[in-house]
């Protein structure tokens, strides 16, 4: 039975496309982790900086979320994470009212090297509300869902196999096209960045220094080249900075 499932499962990936090169998006809070000390801002310049960078890129965001989308809340709350020892993160998700929140742990702030990275990063995570990964990533996740735990039944699994092949059909279905979704944060977050008035050129650099999560199995983000490259395809096509 074990087989069985195991083999059902395998089906399932190949049809997801999940190794090709994208949630936080709106997968579980992660934009990435960054090692080692950075040359840039001092923390008293990171704070300084973000409150600059918020004022600049919050109502474009604002304002390009209430022109692509239809009845979706567009008031964004940009917040710095309050726990001093949180990890290297910045991340978008919903407040219980609805409303997008998008999240900068201090040592993240630490790691940013100058105010067009700082904005890049934070038109990224507007992005991901403005394209509605959250709520699409769910989705696919309800659909994995139902889609392994059925194939499991009807392949004669007890309770309890069913009860995994769900979990693990959620799993399955809220990463499969977190690449995806990371790509088209990227590219929609490098105009939001431009339109405040910041160089997605210098901005897109802070790849540089993320570990590359390559093309990893069941993994959350692409390849640091290819979101380079669609960034700068970006830049390229709107004549961009």
């Amino acid at each position: 039975m074990r087989f069985v499932i195991l083999t059902l499962v395998l089906a399932v990936l190949g049809g997801c496309s999940v190794p090709v090169p994208p949630l936080q998006t709106a997968d579980a809070p992660n934009t990435g982790s960054v090692g080692g000390s950075v040359p840039g801002l001092s923390p008293r310049e990171a704070q300084a900086a973000f409150s600059t960078v918020k004022a600049r890129v919050e109502p474009v965001a604002e304002q390009t979320c209430r022109t692509q989308t239809r009845g979706m809340n567009c008031d964004f709350a940009i917040v710095i994470d309050p726990d001093p020892q949180a990890p290297p993160n910045a991340y978008q998700s919903l407040s219980r009212s609805g409303r997008p929140v998008i999240t900068f742990t201090r040592s993240m702030l630490g790691q940013i090297a100058n105010q067009d990275e700082l904005a890049f990063v934070m038109a990224h995570e507007a992005a991901h509300h403005i394209e509605g990964h959250l709520a699409r990533q769910q989705q696919n996740a309800v659909a994995g869902s139902v889609l392994l735990a059925g194939l499991a039944s009807l392949a004669g699994g007890s309770a309890a196999e069913i009860s995994n092949a769900q979990d693990l059909g959620a799993i399955v279905g809220a990463r499969s096209y977190s690449k995806e979704f990371e790509l088209e944060a990227d590219r929609l977050g490098t105009l939001i960045t431009h339109k405040a008035g910041y160089r997605p050129s210098v901005g897109v650099k802070f790849f540089d220094r993320l570990p590359d999560p390559g093309d990893r199995f069941l993994g959350t983000h692409p390849a640091n080249p290819d979101r380079v490259r669609i960034v700068q395809e970006t830049i390229t096509r709107y004549g961009l900075n």
